[in-house]
């Protein structure tokens, strides 16, 4: 019996004239993704991207697994392959769906006709493979509300596809689409998280994670690493740009304010991780930042970070709480990794009495006693990169 993997699209169907280039844009991140699956085709009909294998050796689970994690895809499901007949289509679902329907008490069938040649109506189709079913299984009994298992029948332009429920796809546009953009990452819970909602909508990251050596170890950069390959598990690669940031934070120590620090430190970061993101025709940020989360994520020391900044800077976390974020966190696979003890250079030399309402002008006098060019430059020219993969 064949089978393949037919993936549902979203709001891609939208795009009016950019929508071919999309989808270009998704088949080629699937063939990509899926090679280590084995070889399959990647084709597009309809609303609707198959996965084609083109062999036994082809993996289906795993591949099923990898496309539930691309962007893009709002829904997918294993399917098996029919002519366009209601006997054939009734006898595929009883051995397709075998273990389903054997221990089910209940079920229904759903037809979707996309081939308006098909002699039925997608009603009819539904009622004669229904009544096919319950030939083979007389255990079942029909309930159109709340069934136990529902058999899909789609009948489309070459050929019938059954199949059982779909699963959610991870939804939202192809990576890529809307340009590229640097996420500043740390090894907390927010920041991957900030990364992975901004992938979804369709932008390429590249990351920078600040490292200050000897006040943060080996394992702190490792947790990073490993939660970027989470993250590029949905996102595809993610160029990592490891930035050193100890002598730009013992610099803060030694002439500036102690209530400061914070402020000054994330003014820095920006600093930093806008040249990079010019380096890499990046056009934006992203921060993992939370409105009010934390002294230094307080409106007035947001407004003092962004006096720095000359691209736009994308807070996708602003309007969360931390049981919102921890949530987002659980379902990508990143929060048993954030939790990890390994301390990042955010709680470097962290400030007793931080201060909530800093001033732009406040920030730049406590700045004259640093050379603050050649601080940052010194970062920038000492960034290790790293490519991180699926």
């Amino acid at each position: 019996m064949q089978e393949v993997i037919l993936l549902k699209l979203g709001e891609l169907v939208l795009k009016g004239l950019n929508r071919q280039k999309f989808e270009e844009r998704l088949k080629n991140e699937l063939a990509s993704r899926l090679k280590v699956c084995g070889p399959c085709a990647v084709e597009s009909r309809q609303s609707t991207i198959y996965i084609v294998p083109q062999d036994e050796s082809f993996d289906i689970a795993r591949a099923e697994e990898i496309c539930s994690k691309v962007f893009g895809v709002v829904a997918l499901c294993r399917a098996a392959v029919c002519e366009k007949d209601v006997r054939a289509i009734g006898e595929t679902a009883t051995r397709y769906l075998r273990d389903e329907l054997r221990t089910a008490r209940t079920f229904k069938v759903e037809g979707k006709r996309s081939d308006k040649k098909f002699p039925l109506t997608s009603i009819e189709t539904a009622i004669q493979v229904a009544g096919i079913v319950g030939e083979v299984y007389d255990h079942l009994e029909a309930d159109m509300k709340h069934p136990d298992v529902t058999v899909h029948v789609e009948v489309r332009e070459t050929a019938a596809y059954v199949h059982s429920a779909p699963r959610p796809g991870a939804g939202g546009l192809p990576c890529g689409i809307n340009g590229r953009a640097t996420i500043m990452i740390s090894g907390g819970i927010d920041s991957p998280v900030a990364a992975w909602l901004m992938a979804r909508r369709g932008l390429e990251l590249h990351a920078v994670h600040f490292f200050s050596y000897p006040y943060t170890s080996d394992e702190a950069k490792e947790k990073v690493l490993t939660l970027l390959k989470i993250v590029a598990e949905w996102s595809g690669p993610i160029h990592l740009h490891i930035a050193p940031f100890t002598d730009i934070q013992e610099e803060i120590r030694d002439n500036c304010p102690e209530e400061l620090f914070t402020v000054i430190m994330r003014r820095f970061m920006v600093r930093v991780a806008q040249r990079i993101a010019e380096n890499n025709r990046s056009r934006a940020l992203i921060t993992g930042e939370s409105m009010g989360q934390v002294a230094s994520q307080t409106l007035d020391a947001l407004v003092t970070t962004d006096d720095v900044a000359t691209m736009p800077i994308f807070r996708p976390l602003i309007g969360l709480d931390k049981t919102d974020i921890v949530q987002f966190a659980r379902r990508i696979g990143t929060f048993e990794t954030s939790i990890l003890p390994y301390e990042d250079c955010c709680t470097v030399f962290t400030p007793r009495h931080p201060i909530l309402k800093p001033t732009v002008e406040m920030l730049e006098k406590a700045e004259r006693k640093l050379n603050v060019a050649e601080l940052t430059e010194a970062s920038v020219r000492g960034a290790e990169h790293v490519l991180i993969r699926p």
